[in-house]
């Protein structure tokens, strides 16, 4: 069964708790996947740390029932 955004979101921001997400369904599938992921946690890393934080809060789903994710983020202050 295909992922939710709003699953993808409580993920993100459980691991992250001041994130804000904008998940964008890339093509109507709930299976591809684009993440906007704005925190002031991502300062002082860089953009590939950044990523892997994202990654890490999605465990094993990634690959798995959430087949494609895009993942862009947004150091914020």
């Amino acid at each position: 069964m295909p992922m939710k955004a709003e699953e993808i979101i409580a993920m993100i921001t459980t691991a992250i708790p001041d994130a804000r997400v904008e998940i964008t369904d890339l093509a109507g599938d709930d299976n591809h996947f684009q993440a906007d992921v704005y925190s002031t946690e991502f300062m002082g890393k860089s953009r590939v740390e950044q990523h892997k934080m994202v990654y890490a809060s999605l465990g094993d789903k990634i690959g798995g029932v959430l087949h494609a994710l895009s993942v862009r983020t947004f150091q914020t202050k």
